[in-house]
């Protein structure tokens, strides 16, 4: 009996990470769609929200962010910087220090995309019943919360 419960467990759980899995490729590809309109490419857009999400960062902190080299992270800055995104600035408390500031039309690009993409979801949204909307909503909020716990117990080993 107990193998039957474990069985049925992880055939949920085989089903639940396929549909976030699918979930987030059409999320990804609906927010590349949105970005054609944009003067920007996709890691230049992540590299964006990380900035709008977490304030200032340095070329090492956005790197790691974004599982980018160092380098690579730099080429993608300086094409940023060119294009008036972001500035790179002196940090105030060691001058030695270079973080990376996100300017207003890096800002507004984020906050464009970001509307786009809520208005796609909602336009989805709208063929669930409010119940349904706000269990969603209540198990998304609990997974992830569940998940950066868990990823912070992690980063302790």
């Amino acid at each position: 009996m107990a193998d039957q419960k474990e069985t049925v467990k992880m055939e949920q759980v085989a089903h639940i990470e396929k549909s976030l899995r699918m979930i987030a490729d059409i999320v990804k590809q609906k927010g590349r769609e949105i970005l054609n309109e944009f003067p920007i490419t996709p890691p230049q857009f992540i590299a964006l929200q990380w900035l709008h999400e977490f304030g200032d960062m340095t070329i090492g902190e956005l790197s790691s962010k974004m599982y980018l080299a160092c380098s690579t992270t730099t080429d993608l800055v300086d094409r940023m910087e060119k294009n008036e995104l972001v500035e790179r600035v002196k940090d105030t408390n060691d001058r030695r220090v270079v973080r990376i500031h996100l300017l207003g039309k890096g800002a507004t690009i984020i906050r464009e995309v970001i509307h786009q993409r809520q208005a796609y979801l909602q336009g989805i949204l709208e063929n669930f019943s409010q119940e349904d909307v706000d269990f969603l909503e209540k198990s998304l909020s609990v997974l992830n919360n569940e998940m950066k716990r868990d990823s912070k117990s992690w980063k302790s080993f």
